[in-house]
């Protein structure tokens, strides 16, 4: 038994019905050419036909006394066909109906008496083409480590077959070839203590220490937090571009939630981000946050419900690169709603991400943990009913942009056409917007509480017209690069 790290076990303790937290994907896949009526059918056969996994997709969360009330990870016997399961979709199959399939399934919980991953295979999709929906509980992976496992699952070859799916792939190796198995699923090491009396004399004192030693070295970490902290913000204090925790007005986003989600996907050219993003000297990730500006405002000037402050965003950055667990800190950057001109809002993102990441340059784990903890601190309050209608938030929403596989990928011979990122609404953050980028494309997906965003779908109008907004303002700014 493993015992999870805080940073974790966060996403368990922060989790109950109205605020689910896993992420998933939904993937769309061009049917093989030549496939028969029932290749998804016989795919499915496949996928349950054995109960081999990767040891930390076979691993469940428990906690008891062996743990001292910590959240640890404890083996389990995998009922794969629970996890993998084949769903249709009624005629004509439109993306709509796809969405609202996916919607439902993201609203409900992970069950807690199993590994906490589930895999749907949607079949039905209008235009010969399947679905994959997939989640995993924040606990297990973030989006960035998950992002990493999921190409390693994929192939950029089409005619490759007899592919690994991605729960048999450890996501600490590399890439492993299409025709090699994968390796066994280590044997169970020890059970609960609760589980035998002879387990308990057998394991338990490793068991003890082990979250002995976890609790302290975290409260050493906590201890040594707050000069770091002290020190960072002054940093901050000092650039007047820095964007500090609980400057965000209050807004519609900023509500307590129910567990019903909402989900809209949409894809645009990476060339026409790329394009604006030439001309105006900035990088992709200002691009799209300049977009998700754009479309923001429209959307609450269309509800009345814009604050005269402008919004703030969490940015989660990438600390490492384990195949396990989170590896993730945030920063703060500024949306400038309240600025009517598409250019002018650009500069002052820029200069907003520009100082955060300044911030964080040079500075020892330590210090860059607890400006993540600064960033993060609204978000445990979440967990207390009504907090989150009456305190300052720290932020409105979270951005979060993924780099994802630059060319394009294939499973069992089926072209993955678009892949689309479902991401965590919080009590007090209703709103997600997540961004991978695959191949030609960037994959917006945002992911809503059902009742606090209303009209969620009119966002993906919002966003086209923030990017013609941007393109017209870049060709305006330099006039001799125009077409």
């Amino acid at each position: 038994m493993g015992v999870m790290s805080f940073r974790d076990s966060m996403f368990l303790l922060a989790e109950s019905r109205e605020r689910p937290t896993h992420v998933g994907s939904l993937l769309l896949f061009d049917r093989p050419e030549g496939a028969g009526p029932d290749f998804l059918g016989d795919l499915h056969k496949q996928l349950v036909s054995s109960n081999q996994v990767a040891r930390t997709f076979a691993r469940r969360a428990v906690r008891s006394v062996g743990t001292l009330g910590q959240w640890a990870w404890e083996d389990d016997d995998l009922d794969i066909e629970y996890h993998v399961r084949l769903s249709a979709l009624p005629r004509p199959g439109r993306i709509r109906e796809l969405l609202e399939l996916v919607s439902r399934l993201h609203g409900t919980l992970l069950d807690r008496h199993r590994p906490l991953w589930e895999f749907h295979l949607i079949e039905g999709v209008e235009g010969d083409r399947f679905a994959v929906y997939f989640k995993i509980h924040h606990a297990m992976m973030d989006g960035v480590t998950g992002m990493r496992h999921l190409q390693k699952a994929l192939s950029t070859d089409a005619e490759a077959r007899g592919m690994a799916p991605f729960w048999q792939v450890d996501p600490r190796s590399r890439r492993r070839p299409a025709d090699q198995p994968p390796a066994p699923v280590a044997a169970p090491e020890q059970r609960s203590l609760l589980s035998s009396v002879g387990s308990a004399l057998a394991g338990g004192w490793n068991t003890v220490s082990s979250a002995v030693t976890d609790t302290a070295r975290t409260a050493s970490q906590v201890l040594g937090v707050a000069p770091a902290l002290v020190d960072a913000l002054y940093d901050g204090l000092a650039h007047r571009d820095t964007t500090l925790p609980f400057e965000a007005p209050h807004s519609m986003f900023n509500v307590p939630i129910t567990g019903a989600r909402r989900f809209a996907a949409e894809s645009w050219p990476l060339k026409r981000i790329q394009r604006v993003r030439e001309r105006t000297d900035s990088t992709v990730n200002d691009i799209v946050l300049a977009m998700c500006s754009g479309a923001l405002r429209r959307y609450m000037l269309d509800l009345d419900a814009l604050p005269e402050k402008p919004l703030v965003a969490a940015l989660p950055v990438s600390l490492g690169t384990s195949g396990e667990g989170n590896q993730l800190g945030a920063i703060l950057v500024t949306l400038a709603t309240d600025e009517p001109d598409a250019a002018t809002r650009l500069e002052r993102i820029k200069a907003s991400g520009r100082a955060a990441k300044a911030n964080l340059d040079q500075r020892d784990p330590m210090a860059i943990a607890a400006l993540s903890m600064a960033v993060a601190a609204p978000l445990p309050l979440g967990s207390v009913p009504g907090v989150s209608s009456v305190i300052n938030p720290g932020f409105n929403l979270i951005i979060s942009n993924v780099p994802g596989p630059k060319a394009p990928l294939y499973w069992e011979g089926a072209k993955l056409d678009g892949m689309y990122p479902l991401s965590v609404p919080m009590d007090g953050q209703a709103l997600n917007m997540t961004v991978f980028s695959y191949a030609d494309n960037m994959e917006f997906g945002l992911t809503g509480d059902r009742r606090s965003v209303p009209r969620l779908q009119r966002l993906l109008t919002f966003l086209e017209e923030a990017l013609v907004e941007l393109e017209e303002a870049a060709d305006g700014a330099d006039p001799a690069l125009e077409d």
